[in-house]
């Protein structure tokens, strides 16, 4: 294990950048994950390293030998970080915790992070079998402090349990809940780091069972927790929060190339690379789906009724789940952008499935859902592929499915346009308008525009003439 241990880091550009930079590094260990990704042959872009020595130092060498930028991470726990300037690789250098290797392993928090491994090499030090549960796949507390001495290692628990696959054993699991209530204390952003983890990690539905199994869903997100057990109508066969996870795994489907080319064969070259674009807060636009797919119907506990005939519905969930979502992106302290960008899509996820009903649909039906749901109708079209294909119940018929999937091959490239370049506009510009018209600046001039903006989108007019015309038509005498 030694040695293999030892060959797998040393292949890491992470590692080899910082023994090249440190003259000495007797007494500096690779701790953290790195070990345990190297043992588990995942590649390794961040590196941790504890030492004895004053950490800035060691990380202002690494910076300047690299070069890389460097700066101090959190000045509590002595602790800086060293970032390829090209985003490769990155390295925390902090003080150890305790007077040696062995007492810094001794707090850490569970037994697959707590070995260490010389930077120059040599025997690991594992003094609480962390190898021997990566190999039985299982997530074991280091101490009975784990959990009190850091509560967002509650959080932290779900995503490396899913992320490799280990499950908490008996002791470790009866902790985690014995201190579940602790969840949410950690601050926002911290505690949206480790959901983005357990999301965009390679097991997304595991880490939420895990989060469920621990008590801490109720804790850090309790309008989820709310779902379960809230009935639907017969057109699904799952309760909404069974509903919500199979959404998502159906938006994790999508995300495959395969399965895009499979319903969408002449848009998925685009769509795969729509996906991979950045759009906020750490994520793509394909990871952000996953957060609208789990989030999309939260609304519905607030707003489920009967009606007199025993039906059931849930009028108004998506304006009411938009609301939600603007409250838990405020306490997770998310980007602007990301906050409207979940809410504008739970707030239209309900729109395609309406327009099934009016096709064949004319351009000006197309202009009116791609003006509403900017900027993303692209994100809002797979979002409610992935919310039908989850709706499988009785009175579900596959023709009802053929037609949802139908509609959205039509209106996946004009919204690919759309998002790539916004609308036509209006063929005149405000003051053009304004001029032309003998008109003020105000709401009736917006509303020709707009106007003239829909009916340029639908082949209505097709010159400066046309749209003069048609405005003054609309304006009147």
């Amino acid at each position: 294990m030694a040695e293999t241990l030892a060959d797998r880091l040393a292949g890491a550009t992470a590692v080899r950048a910082a023994r090249q930079a440190i003259d000495d590094a007797s007494d500096v260990w690779i701790v953290g994950g790195a070990a345990r990704d190297a043992l588990e042959e995942r590649p390794i872009f961040d590196l941790d390293l504890a030492t004895a020595r004053p950490p800035e130092s060691l990380a202002r060498s690494i910076a300047a030998a690299t070069p890389a930028a460097v700066f101090q991470l959190s000045e509590e726990f002595a602790s800086w970080r060293v970032a390829a300037r090209d985003g490769r690789w990155q390295i925390d250098v902090s003080a150890l915790r305790g007077e040696s290797i062995e007492a810094d392993l001794a707090l850490r928090d569970f037994t697959v992070n707590a070995i260490a491994m010389p930077l120059v090499g040599g025997e690991p030090l594992d003094p609480h079998a962390g190898v021997a549960d990566l190999d039985a796949h299982v997530l074991r507390a280091v101490g009975e402090r784990c959990f009190a001495d850091d509560p967002l290692r509650l959080m932290r628990a779900a995503r490396i349990g899913a992320a490799f696959g280990l499950a908490p054993d008996a002791a470790t699991r009866a902790l985690a809940r014995s201190h579940a209530g602790r969840a949410a204390e950690p601050a926002g952003e911290r505690q949206l780091a480790e959901l983005r983890g357990i999301l965009t990690g390679p097991d997304p539905l595991r880490g939420l069972e895990l989060l469920a199994d621990l008590a801490i869903e109720a804790v850090v997100l309790p309008e989820l927790e709310a779902l379960r057990g809230v009935e639907q109508n017969p057109y699904h066969h799952l309760d909404v929060h069974g509903h919500t996870l199979a959404v998502l795994e159906q938006a994790i489907e999508l995300e495959r190339p395969q399965r895009l080319a499979e319903l969408f064969p002449d848009s998925a070259g685009e769509l795969t690379a729509l996906l991979a674009e950045p759009l906020a807060d750490e994520l793509t636009r394909a990871s952000a789906l996953r957060f609208a797919a789990l989030f999309h119907d939260l609304g519905k506990p607030a707003t489920r009724s009967l009606t007199d005939e025993g039906r059931v519905t849930f009028i108004g969930h998506d304006r009411v789940g938009a609301e939600i979502i603007a409250a838990i992106c405020r306490r997770l302290r998310t980007s602007r952008r990301l906050r409207s960008h979940l809410e504008g899509l739970t707030m239209n996820h309900l729109r395609v499935g309406f327009l099934v009903h009016a096709r064949p649909l004319e351009r000006r039906q197309v202009y009116e859902f791609l003006r509403a749901t900017d900027p993303a109708p692209v994100d809002l079209t797979l979002l409610t592929v992935a919310d039908r294909l989850a709706t499988q119940g009785p009175k579900t018929k596959p023709e009802a499915l053929e037609a949802h999937l139908g509609l959205a091959r039509e209106l996946l490239p004009d919204a690919l346009a759309w998002q790539a370049g916004g609308g036509p506009g209006s063929p005149l510009s405000g003051d053009e308008l304004s001029e032309e018209l003998e008109l003020e600046p105000g709401p009736q001039l917006g509303r020709l525009l707009e106007e003239l903006s829909a009916a340029a989108y639908a082949g209505e007019i097709t010159s400066r003439e046309d749209a003069i015309a048609l405005a003054r038509r609309i304006a009147g005498p």
